[in-house]
């Protein structure tokens, strides 16, 4: 299975349909907002969000579905990044709910060399994410540094760092 591209693996209008998708629980929404300190009520409080928002239920924190996309897309587009750089944008299109499940895809926008080092370049991807009934949730821009195969090979391969078993 692979992990991640080399920068020469890239072509500018690759689409990758990222595989499986995940169904966003309760629980997922609500420990990320406590991980990340984010107490509003449209998303932990049940009670308030029937009776005191449109939705009439609790809403997924966006920052949950932005990270949930980004997950998604490392094996197809970041697993041997050496750094992400940059999200350009970022827009929520429609609201995410507990049950939903959410699928993503990456187009590349472009990719660029590095101009001061031969080893890695710049790859701009837009990443969408729909929901089981196909409607766009969010849409987002990065900028990923990507090392070439040449760097690969110098720093371990396909599997860096990976140890061999210890015969006895």
């Amino acid at each position: 299975m692979r992990f991640g591209r080399w920068f020469e693996e890239f072509e500018v209008g690759d689409v990758y349909r990222h595989w499986p998708g995940k169904t966003v629980t309760e629980y997922d929404d609500h420990l990320f907002c406590l991980l990340t300190m984010n107490h509003h009520p449209l998303h932990l409080d049940a009670h308030y969000a029937e009776r005191s928002t449109q939705f009439k239920r609790n809403v997924v924190v966006g920052n949950y579905v932005y990270s949930l996309l980004l997950g998604l897309s490392v094996p197809d587009v970041s697993g041997r990044a050496i750094a992400n750089l940059e999200v350009e944008s970022l827009r929520h299109t429609a609201p995410v709910f507990h049950g939903d499940t959410i699928y993503g895809e990456s187009t590349v926008l472009d990719k660029v060399p590095s101009r001061s080092r031969d080893d890695r370049g710049v790859v701009t991807v837009e990443t969408r994410g729909i929901n089981q009934d196909g409607t766009l949730v969010c849409v987002y821009r990065r900028k990923v540094l990507v090392p070439t195969r040449a760097y690969g090979e110098a720093h371990g391969g396909d599997q860096p760092g990976r140890p061999e078993p210890a015969h006895t």
